[in-house]
């Protein structure tokens, strides 16, 4: 049973009542066209192949999850695990192909298995367990993320060779995600429209207690349904890891959340019922647009989200217009003539989007590009202040140097900064900075611009299988001995401390664990209680503080792995800090200087993030110029106590 289409019920509109109707029936596509119109009028770089095939990429993980969440939510259901299941299908994939031996190809179908198992648990809980598939699915994001980690051990895993092909082209410019994108879309269509679980799906979103009493088996469809939903997720995970050449336990975070806007935006009702794969795609190019876009023309990642969030609501609001104007969106699989004029509008929509795309490249073909040269600093995350003060430092260099300077903020999502170097690439900036989210991870943008004879100079973490011209870096493994040191000759080289660890899978955090665990070697009169990681953040270094107290209420010194944590685990000690507790922070950022002018702090090891930003621009520049540069430059860390920090600037 199919939702049924609703006709329209105005008939001598004229012209312009048409227009109308065709504008609320295909308000997505609309959307995307405009959008396309604006991006190419807006930036000389959109209207290029190169940047084409990139948003085509970038579109590609998110639709493939949305796909799968297209059945669940036609199904009036919601899966907000399917990035989760993404992340632990290539982590189990990659796992059991170079830790275990396991054939590549007994490995990818173990994956899909891990994401088929994911969606049959969400499917059993809600269906035979009665729980909301917002709890079911909200409990499944949790665990499935929590087993990633606990498989990968926080830590990127190699993917296999023959499968990383699948984040490669053909012929040198084809992106193999697009074609994956493709025929994962063309699959989603197909059990929609023409198969008896794609009408089920309908019929239970219109009325599932009418669908039961038809005969519909509702509670085996919904297992059907999640288990689908957990084989689009597998896929997606697969083409992502493939594109970052590893298995990121942490890839694909929050990507539930575009998976469901995708499909919101494409005309899907959150109510049930409607729903196209189709419309789908159209959701998930429209946020690659928009983030392809707002990245070249240098809009901050903190309102491009101000910006998504505003789309989404926008889409709803025309769902609620195109309702109380008497149209609905056509169920997949019904209405004969309305495959038709389907086609009509699609083929119409192109060809009226590549003659006025078309017409505003002559807006920028004769613009004189600015002698200034052009450089990317792809940052990993603006959250922090360690990284801020890298924007600074750079950002007063470049203006110095008279460099246009293009700043963007990865969120601490590899494949996000991933995206945002093939922006920079393919718009053929003059020279390239990254502050790799991961090392291994950014290795395959990396060698796109090396490619491109696109200088690259890393700051603070090195690019992994991957040419730099320089690396400008502290050293995170000696900065973590001497924080070790720091603490352990404070206690007198006795005495029992614990480890707040930074954001399992990052580079910072393994290496400054690194540092920490040699650095304590050399002190076996300390004892290490417990080693937790806090995220780099201050809120969770506060609470997981908090809980170890509980279980440790007798030690006696902190190592943080960033000052964020430190501040958060002197909240949690209290009067204890600094007198019956020393916490040693890492960094040397304002607020953790402050705390060492205050006491509270014992010592933080100071990297100078501004220095480390002039550094990499000053050597960005030189590279430009052909100017030779050294393969490694390193800025010194220091610890800053009590004693010194008066006349420490950072």
């Amino acid at each position: 049973m199919a939702a049924d289409t609703l006709k329209s019920t105005t008939g001598a509109g004229g012209g312009a009542a048409a227009v109308r109707r065709l504008l609320l029936d295909n308000g997505a596509l609309t959307a995307l066209i405009v959008l396309l119109i604006a991006m190419s009028a807006l930036s000389g770089d959109f209207l290029t192949t190169d940047n084409l095939l990139n948003v085509g990429v970038q579109a590609a993980v998110t639709a493939i999850l949305a796909f799968g969440v297209t059945f669940v939510i036609v199904s009036a259901g919601i899966d907000l695990s399917v990035g989760s299941v993404a992340a632990l299908s290539a982590t189990v994939l990659a796992w059991s192909a170079t830790s275990h031996g396991v054939p590549v190809v007994l490995a990818v179908v173990l994956a899909v298995a891990t994401g088929i198992a994911a969606g049959l648990v969400n499917g059993f809980l809600i269906a035979y367990g009665k729980l909301p598939p917002f709890i079911a699915t909200l409990a499944m994001l949790s665990v499935a993320r929590g087993l990633s980690l606990v498989i990968s051990e926080g830590s990127p895993i190699a993917f296999p060779d023959s499968v990383s092909h699948l984040g490669d082209t053909l012929g040198g410019w084809l992106p193999v995600p697009v074609l994956v994108m493709v025929v994962m879309g063309l699959i989603a269509a197909f059990v929609l429209g023409r198969t008896y679980i794609g009408r089920s799906m309908y019929a239970i979103g219109g009325n599932e207690e009418a669908a039961r009493l038809s005969g519909l088996r509702v509670k085996k469809q919904k297992l059907a349904i999640y288990a689908l939903s957990g084989v689009f997720a597998a896929a997606a995970g697969i083409v992502l890891a493939s594109r970052l050449s590893s298995a990121q336990p942490q890839a694909a975070d929050g990507y539930e959340l575009d998976a469901i806007a995708a499909v919101v935006i494409g005309g899907a009702s959150l109510a049930g019922g409607t729903g196209k794969a189709s419309g789908t795609l159209i959701g998930a190019l429209i946020l690659a647009v928009l983030r392809n876009g707002l990245n070249l023309l240098s809009v901050s990642a903190f309102w491009q989200q101000v910006v998504i969030g505003v789309v989404i609501a926008l889409a709803v609001l025309l769902d609620t217009v195109r309702r109380k104007a008497g149209a609905a969106p056509v169920a997949a699989g019904t209405g004969g003539g309305g495959k038709g004029r389907q086609a009509v509008t699609y083929g119409l929509a192109a060809v009226v989007t590549v003659a006025v795309v078309g017409a505003t490249s002559f807006l920028h073909s004769g613009s004189s590009s600015t002698s200034n040269p052009k450089v990317g600093l792809a940052l990993s995350t603006l959250n922090n202040p360690f990284f801020v003060q890298i924007q600074s430092g750079a950002k007063a260099e470049a203006k110095k140097l008279g460099v246009d300077l293009t700043v963007t903020d990865a969120q601490n999502d590899a494949s996000q900064q991933a995206n945002q170097l093939q922006n920079f690439t393919s718009s053929g900036y003059d020279a390239i900075i990254v502050n790799p989210v991961d090392s291994d991870a950014a290795g395959p943008a990396v060698r796109a611009a090396d490619k491109a004879e696109i200088p690259v100079v890393a700051v603070d973490r090195g690019v992994n299988k991957a040419t730099t011209n320089t690396l400008v870096a502290s050293d995170n493994v000696a900065g973590g001995e001497l924080a070790a040191k720091t603490v352990a000759e404070k206690l007198g080289g006795t005495g029992k401390i614990v480890i707040l660890q930074g954001q399992a899978g990052t580079s910072a955090a393994r290496e400054r664990a690194e540092g920490f665990a040699k650095g304590l070697k050399a002190f076996p009169g300390i004892q290490v209680l417990a080693q937790q990681p806090a995220d780099f953040d201050r809120t969770k270094g506060l609470d997981v503080m908090s809980n170890l107290l509980q279980a440790h209420p007798d030690v006696q010194g902190v190592i943080a792995a960033n000052d964020e944590m430190a501040l958060g685990a002197i909240k949690a000690l209290g009067s204890k800090a600094g007198k019956s507790v020393q916490v040693v922070g890492f960094d040397g950022t304002p607020d953790g200087l402050t705390a060492v002018t205050n006491g509270t702090l014992y010592a933080s090891v100071a990297q100078q993030p501004s220095e480390l930003g002039r550094i990499a621009v000053d050597n960005a520049l030189k590279a430009v110029q052909g100017k030779k540069v050294a393969e490694t430059v390193k800025v010194p860390v220091k610890v800053v106590t009590e004693e010194n920090v008066a006349g420490f600037t950072g």
